[in-house]
């Protein structure tokens, strides 16, 4: 999996940036954000991106976040010149009311066949704090991400006591029990591309249900996948745990996808 490249452009609040006012994002990790790719100026799932910047500014902050200021914001930095794109945005209160700043990197383009997408993952006891939060301050999981590569493996696969699967490092994971679609139900991330397949997987014939999954359960599994804005990719292997690509699962997993509608920004 190819990971994004720097930032091509960056604003806070509408303005371009200082040094001055980097100050705070750069030292103070108290914060939150939202990541969505954008192709032709739309985003999938932009209601539910604006609910979590919502919800999690009223929890850390005490305040309200207007969607339409965060649109206004995302669609001020891409202006006429940028259709496609990797696009953040971050919220900090430095004074107390929420402060936005929005990057733009280039778009993530998945390989196009399964086989080239599909994952490794190293499982690793760790669990994210205040999980439900996209928060800053991500060392751990990304730390945990580094050393899950450095051993061969694509990405890490977090879990909490007694090998409790809870979500990838920067992705939630699915698994197929042959009949439907099975999320842990570990403290995780609601990620967007997971709510916006919880709502679509039933009308395609994949219900869904949320339950514990561990370590010792990954063999009764016949395929799982993981989900994030760049989309999905099905799962090859878990530490030593193999699975076969389901083509029929991943189809249908797919075709759901794609029918999801962009939103206007």
């Amino acid at each position: 999996m190819t990971y994004p490249a720097l930032v091509q452009r960056i604003e806070i609040d509408g303005q371009p940036v200082t040094a001055g006012s980097l100050l705070w994002p750069a030292l103070v990790t108290t914060g939150h954000f939202t990541a969505m790719q954008v192709r032709g100026g739309k985003v999938r799932g932009i209601g539910l991106h604006l609910a979590r910047l919502d919800a999690a500014t009223r929890e850390l902050f005490g305040r309200e976040l207007d969607g339409e200021r965060v649109r206004g914001v995302v669609r001020h930095i891409l202006r006429d010149d940028i259709d496609d794109a990797s696009v953040r945005v971050y919220v900090h209160a430095p004074d107390g009311e929420p402060s936005l700043m929005v990057t733009v990197r280039p778009p993530v383009e998945l390989p196009a066949g399964q086989e080239a997408r599909a994952q490794s993952l190293m499982s690793v006891a760790y669990q994210r704090p205040f999980a439900h939060i996209k928060h800053l301050g991500g060392f751990g999981q990304a730390r945990h991400g580094e050393l899950a590569r450095g051993a061969g493996f694509d990405d890490a696969l977090l879990t909490g006591d007694g090998g409790r699967i809870s979500e990838g490092a920067v992705t939630n994971i699915a698994f197929f029990d042959g009949t439907g679609i099975v999320w842990p139900d570990a403290p995780h991330l609601a990620g967007v591309t997971m709510q916006l397949l919880k709502a679509c997987l039933p009308g395609a014939g994949l219900p869904t249900r949320h339950a514990p999954v561990t370590l010792a359960d990954l063999p009764s599994y016949r395929a799982a996948f993981v989900t994030n804005s760049w989309g999905v990719c099905p799962v090859r292997r878990i530490d030593d745990v193999s699975y076969g690509i389901d083509e029929q699962l991943m189809t249908t997993v797919m075709d759901a996808y794609e029918q999801i509608p962009w939103d206007t920004i």
